[in-house]
């Protein structure tokens, strides 16, 4: 069973769908019991990060998926899911995150040559194994859609990077927490099959 985070600001039920699609259960809910007794979390998101803690801190949820996350149970952030992980970000102001992984969330340069968002398919570049891209090949695409990212103050935890004018972490994994920019739900058979794997790690 994956329990999925409710807090008014994910594609809950496209996250949903791709789980059922790969053969497990998804619930989602804003209990913050349910939250911490989770076996296995997703924290989707999109819009605007402000909103987003602000919401999190209204249905009390923030100390559960921290409690959750130091649990070192399976924990899976997509997207503004990522960027509410590091200490601080600065869309449109200055907001505090969850603090769970030292750094901060900060927009893309402006550009002469691209758009900002960063929107499409896009490849990785793994330095490494990681076991949520077992079975992806190296030449992926899988589907952005935001205007900040995330800068790493431990570059231990980069699990994979992706070139957009920059440079930037695209996702990052550390003991049994994954996080990614990209939306795996969204980027068809090799997002299923990282949706795949999570469901597949061991608790």
């Amino acid at each position: 069973m994956i329990t999925i985070v409710d807090y008014g600001m994910g594609n809950l039920r496209s996250v949903q769908k791709a789980c059922e699609f790969v053969g497990t259960d998804a619930h989602i809910t804003s209990d913050p019991a349910e939250i911490v007794s989770a076996t296995k979390l997703i924290l989707p998101g999109v819009g605007a990060f402000r909103d987003a803690i602000h919401e999190l801190t209204r249905l009390d949820l923030v100390q559960p998926v921290k409690d959750y996350i130091a649990s070192d149970k399976p924990f899976l952030g997509i997207c503004l899911g990522l960027q509410l992980l590091f200490d601080v970000s600065y869309e449109e102001g200055e907001w505090q995150g969850l603090g769970v992984i030292p750094g901060k969330v900060v927009r893309f340069p402006e550009f002469a040559d691209l758009k900002v968002p960063h929107m499409g398919w896009n490849t990785l570049n793994v330095p490494g194994p990681v076991k949520l891209l077992e079975n992806v090949p190296e030449t992926a695409s899988f589907y952005f859609v935001h205007s900040y990212y995330v800068v790493p103050d431990d570059e231990s935890v980069i699990a994979a990077q992706t070139e957009y004018g920059v440079t930037f972490t695209s996702m990052i994994a550390r003991g049994n927490m994954y996080a990614t920019q990209f939306h795996p739900e969204k980027s068809q058979k090799h997002g299923l099959q990282l949706i795949k794997n999570f469901v597949n790690l061991h608790v």
